[in-house]
């Protein structure tokens, strides 16, 4: 049964409410103020709660403060009740995470009606958050086993191969064997780099000492790290002729670390790349723009749908049950992450089977 908590200093209102509230069906509880009610939500963890405003003591917005707080009461649906509809209070309740407002006094429809709705959305955000997760469940399962038996598989086997079998191969064939082995390994530590890597920044981002020290790095003359990288990476896939380069040369210094730039355009190229087909061109672009220093990466290939976009995080790749591709998916949040260090900004603009626009803005130092 849904449980709901009333916290309502007047007691034949609160009385009412959860008469209300019981021939719906909810199980409702009362609490006859503020310190109270968040005691009651402690204890109960209810599905809903509906709070007054205008309480002796803890008022409205410092129960909602203090649910906030609890890492399990914090997405609770919370409707306040007031008895003016001022803007500026509905302005700082919605910015402190309510939910709805209703007026006093209102009527059992429009009370049921407020509850109804910011249940059904609740749930609706339930059964997308699962979503989510099932896909990223669904997603390292399929592609970490892959991911580590593939390289393993080349390496064990060639060189099984070597110590078996040398004494009947001519160098050039030892050769070859050991160059899949060294392609097998690099592949191995890219794995094990962008892990570590991803697992840093999500650190990094959520602390104010390392937004601080990073304010001193800066690039000077950018546009040799992605002239560079954008050039390495066409090689690896035997596409120099598809890339596209047209960099601005201008003397510009950029507040990120260079390695930071490079793993950036690192991993926006090699994505452009992995997800197109070859004789399609790569655009890599950069420019200086208001103030920012700005790369674009745009290919023709396989897209993304607005919803894969809204979508894109750690370990979500799309499409993995049934293409060949490499990788945890880690390459595009990365890029995000560093960006956003820095203060700058990455966004995605892209049609399915048409084409993927990714810029990068970052400011100058």
């Amino acid at each position: 049964m849904t449980k709901i908590l009333v916290i309502e200093d007047t007691h034949s209102l609160r009385r009412d409410i959860i008469e209300m509230l019981g021939y719906e069906g909810f199980d409702a509880l009362g609490a006859e103020d503020g310190l109270a009610g968040v005691k009651l939500a402690l204890e109960h963890a209810p599905d809903l709660i509906i709070c007054d405003i205008l309480m002796p003591g803890l008022d409205g917005y410092g129960v909602l403060d203090e649910i906030k707080k609890d890492p399990v009461l914090a997405t609770t649906p919370f409707i306040f009740l007031t008895a003016k509809a001022d803007k500026s209070d509905i302005r700082r309740g919605m910015e402190m995470g309510a939910y709805d407002y209703l007026t006093k006094p209102f009527s059992a429809p429009e009370l049921i009606a407020a509850v109804h709705t910011q249940l059904q959305k609740r749930d609706l955000l339930t059964k997308m958050s699962e979503k989510r997760l099932d896909a990223l469940r669904e997603n390292i399962i399929l592609a970490l086993p892959h991911e580590l038996r593939t390289p393993l598989t080349s390496i064990l086997g060639f060189s099984d191969l070597i110590i078996s079998d040398y004494y009947r191969r001519d160098a050039e064939q030892i050769i070859e064997m050991a160059q899949y082995i060294n392609f097998a390994g690099a592949r191995l530590y890219r794995l094990a780099e962008n892990y570590w890597a991803y697992a840093q920044l999500e650190v990094m981002c959520t602390s104010p000492e390392w937004s601080e020290v990073l304010k001193g790095y800066a690039t000077n003359d950018p546009s040799l790290i992605v002239e560079h990288q954008a050039s390495q990476k066409a090689q690896e896939f035997n596409r120099e002729a598809d890339l596209m380069l047209s960099i601005d040369r201008q003397d510009v210094t950029v507040r990120i670390l260079g390695d930071h730039l490079k793993k950036i355009v690192e991993e926006l190229v090699d994505n452009a790349f992995k997800f197109s087909p070859p004789q399609t061109p790569v655009d890599v672009a950069t420019e200086v723009a208001r103030g920012r220093y700005v790369l674009t990466v745009i290919d023709r290939g396989r897209g993304m749908t607005a919803e894969q976009i809204s979508s894109i995080g750690a370990y979500m790749q799309f499409g993995r049950q049934w293409l060949e591709q490499q990788g945890l998916g880690l390459g595009l949040i990365i890029a995000k992450r560093l960006a956003q260090l820095y203060g700058g900004e990455m966004a995605i603009d892209s049609a399915p089977e048409q084409y993927t626009r990714v810029v990068v803005s970052l400011p100058l130092a």
